[in-house]
C-alpha cells in the first residue's frame, strides 16, 4: 500500500511544548521539561484543545489513491497546507495504481480492472509520443485509481479531529489505512507520540462512548434517545 515519511520538522515532545506554551500564559516555569510535560497532560485531560495547535507535523504521503487524496484535502481545519505531485510534469505513463480489496479478492474483477488501467497507460504514450499531445492533456486519462505523493503540513488538533472521522468503521477503507499509517509512523518517533496516538486517535464513538451515526457499523451501542413523560398519563394526576 502507501508509505508515509515523517519530516524532522514535525514536533518531536508534542505533550511537553504544549505544557511549555500553556505555561506561558499561565505564568508558570516553562524551564522544566518535566513540569512542562505534567502541564501538557494537563491541558489534554481538560479538553483544552488550543494547545494541540501548536505541534507541528509535516510528511510526505506516498503511494495512496488520488481518490483517498482528494478526501484527506476536504479535513482542512487547523489551517494544513499540502502540495500535490504534478500531472503536468511527472511521467505518468506507467503509473502505479491501488486495486480495492473487493476488486483484488475477485479475480475476474481483477482482470478486467488491471487490463483497463494498461490500456489507459498505453493510451496516454500513445497520446504523447505518437500523436504529440502534451503531457498535461493526456493526463486528463488518468483514473482516481491512480497513486501519487503530498507533502503535507498541519497541527496535531487537525489529526486527533480528523482520527474521529476517518478511524470510524463506515469511513472509506483506504482512508482507514492511511490514518493508521500517518498513526503508527507518528507513534514511532516518542514516547510522547506513542501515548497520543494511542490515548487520542480514535473513532468519535469511543470518545463519545455511543455510536451518533445514523448507519451504525455496530462496533459501538447506539445512543438512546429519551422520551418525553407526558404528564397527562401519569398515574399520580388527578382529575
Amino acid at each position: 500500500m502507501g508509505q508515509v515519511l515523517i519530516l524532522e520538522e514535525t514536533t518531536k515532545d508534542p505533550i511537553t511544548l504544549m505544557g511549555s506554551r500553556a505555561g506561558i500564559c499561565w505564568g508558570s516555569d516553562i524551564s522544566d521539561r518535566q513540569k512542562n510535560y505534567k502541564r501538557g497532560l494537563q491541558c489534554l485531560s481538560s479538553g483544552h484543545g488550543r494547545v494541540m495547535e501548536y505541534v507541528n507535523v509535516e510528511m510526505v504521503l506516498e503511494g495512496y489513491s488520488a481518490r483517498v487524496i482528494r478526501e484527506w484535502y476536504t479535513h482542512i481545519g487547523g489551517s494544513p497546507t499540502r502540495l500535490q505531485a504534478s500531472t503536468r510534469y511527472v511521467d505518468y505513463k506507467n503509473f502505479s495504481y491501488v486495486i480495492p480489496p473487493a476488486v483484488a479478492d475477485n479475480e475476474h474483477a481483477r482482470v478486467r480492472y488491471e487490463k483497463l488501467m494498461h490500456e489507459i497507460s498505453e493510451t496516454c504514450a500513445y497520446l504523447e509520443q505518437t500523436c504529440g499531445i502534451p503531457g498535461e492533456d493526456a493526463a486528463m486519462l488518468l483514473p482516481l485509481g491512480m497513486t501519487t505523493k503530498i507533502v503535507d503540513r498541519r497541527n496535531l488538533r487537525n489529526l486527533v479531529d480528523m482520527s474521529r472521522q476517518r478511524m470510524c468503521g463506515r469511513a472509506y477503507h483506504e482512508y482507514r489505512i492511511l490514518f493508521q499509517d500517518i498513526s503508527k509512523a507518528l507513534a514511532e518517533i516518542s514516547d510522547e507520540w506513542a501515548y497520543l496516538t494511542g490515548h487520542y486517535f480514535m473513532p468519535k464513538c469511543e470518545a463519545l462512548g455511543y455510536c451518533p451515526e445514523a448507519h451504525s457499523c455496530g462496533r459501538m451501542p447506539k445512543k438512546q434517545k429519551s422520551v418525553p413523560t407526558d404528564s397527562c398519563d401519569d398515574a399520580n394526576v388527578t382529575n
